[in-house]
């Protein structure tokens, strides 16, 4: 009488003690244990210093109409080329939102942005050095910009 539910049972009068019933017993399976596969993990590109800085033979002018024209402003500053961006014909919520994803454009790629005017903005690559007058801080120009 190994079972603890028929002791239990037989204790609250529920079975009887005199007839122990033989339960058949299963075998038990041997523990296999299973096949682990892990995924194959696609190491990132290191980032290479590069030897020689490409020739800068052309700075693209965009005067962007809609948000949907960053994705054309992210696909030339990726290739080196500087950008300037004309939001004069952008509402002003389009024209923030365009200038926040050009400034975490720049900052992901080690570049920089620059306020030209109050709705134009340089976006220079890494490689590329802009000289004139110490750039003012760029978050409070936005925001005075787009506010007042």
């Amino acid at each position: 009488m190994s079972n603890p539910i028929r002791k239990s049972m037989v204790w609250l009068g529920l079975a009887d003690d005199q007839y122990d019933y033989a339960e058949p017993v299963e075998p038990v399976a041997p523990y296999v244990q299973p096949v682990v596969t892990r995924a194959q993990v696609t190491p990132l590109p290191r980032r290479v210093a590069k030897a020689a800085v490409p020739e800068m033979n052309e700075i693209l002018t965009v005067h962007p109409r809609q948000y949907r024209d960053a994705q054309q402003i992210a696909e030339h500053f990726r290739d080196g080329t500087p950008v300037i961006i004309n939001l004069t014909q952008m509402t002003e919520a389009e024209a923030r939102r365009l200038v926040d994803f050009a400034s975490g454009l720049s900052t992901g790629l080690r570049g920089r942005i620059e306020r030209v005017t109050s709705k134009v903005f340089l976006l220079s690559p890494e490689h590329i050095t802009v000289s004139g007058e110490e750039p003012a801080n760029v978050t409070s120009d936005l925001d005075a910009t787009f506010t007042g």
